[in-house]
């Protein structure tokens, strides 16, 4: 049997979840997609998706495998491309993964100049504010929010910087007064973004000196947007990055407090990056959406 078309068929049903989807992909029955990851599970004497009624994952060998199977089709196409003199048109698939809230504000917009410049360019948007294994899930770029660990087989390009601030509304000021020192936080109603960690300390920097302060409060949520909206309610102080916020400030919805520090919920230098395969650094379609991201975001 075609081993190529064993690997292509493989990689489709992986990152799809499903023998259906990877079918109507490729415009082959569902049977023979099944035949082919048989045969290929048969070859390699190893099984690499564990099947349920509900959902097709990768077991431990299947995802060795697939990392190592979409290095070799993403080089077959880039190979093509170079052939066929493509080398500056961006075309195929682009799985990109991101933030709900900052993919609404900066990354819709960007749709129709992106389908109108690069028109053989498909795009596949998963939006979730969790951390995304681009492994499992098949992604070519995620767009991610803090100071990435560096990894030997990922690249993480900065697209632009990223500040909190620690707001609430004119009227949530009115009636509980403003904190005056990092520590008054903890008395104060803070609105809380739900990390994976259910983390609830704030860090704030001022003149290289850094305060950790447990904070508390009646909301959490796992949404900046959702964040936002109680604090323009005046239900309490929120931390907030300055582009979801800077119209609200500048109308005098919300009001920056401890302005003179410099406030996360973690790490002080952090940033919004795309995240990619090392393999992929030179990916016409990466560039070019990691470009144009970019140029927004400035």
């Amino acid at each position: 049997m075609d081993r190529f078309a064993e690997l292509k068929a493989f990689c489709l049903v992986a990152s799809n979840g499903g023998f259906s989807a990877a079918a109507r992909q490729l415009g082959v029955a569902t049977s023979s997609v099944t035949r082919l990851v048989d045969s290929l599970e048969q070859r390699l004497a190893a099984p690499l998706l564990n099947r349920s009624t509900r959902s097709i994952t990768l077991t431990d060998s299947g995802r060795a495998y697939f990392e190592h199977a979409t290095q070799i089709l993403a080089a077959l196409d880039e190979a093509d491309d170079a052939a066929a003199g493509r080398d500056a048109e961006p075309a195929g698939v682009l799985r990109i993964a991101a933030p709900v809230t900052l993919a609404i504000r900066y990354i819709a917009p960007l749709l129709p100049a992106l389908a109108q410049r690069y028109p053989r360019l498909e795009l596949d948007l998963r939006l979730s504010d969790a951390l995304t294994n681009m492994v499992d899930e098949a992604i070519d770029v995620a767009i991610r929010i803090g100071n990435p660990r560096q990894q030997p087989n990922l690249i993480a390009r900065k697209l632009a910087g990223h500040q909190r601030h620690i707001v609430a509304s004119p009227a949530y000021l009115a009636a509980h007064g403003a904190p005056q020192t990092p520590e008054e936080l903890a008395r104060h109603n803070c609105l809380l973004f739900a990390y994976d960690s259910q983390r609830a300390t704030w860090r704030l920097r001022r003149e290289g000196l850094a305060t950790e302060v447990e904070v508390g409060g009646k909301l959490q949520v796992n949404n900046a947007e959702m964040l936002r909206q109680a604090a323009l309610g005046g239900l309490g102080l929120a931390l907030l990055p300055g582009w979801l916020i800077q119209q609200d400030l500048d109308a005098g919805a919300l009001v920056t407090v401890l302005a003179d520090y410099q406030a996360n919920p973690g790490d002080m230098d952090v940033g919004i990056y795309a995240v990619y395969p090392a393999n992929r650094r030179g990916a016409a379609k990466i560039r070019a959406f990691t470009d144009m991201l970019a140029a927004t975001l400035e």
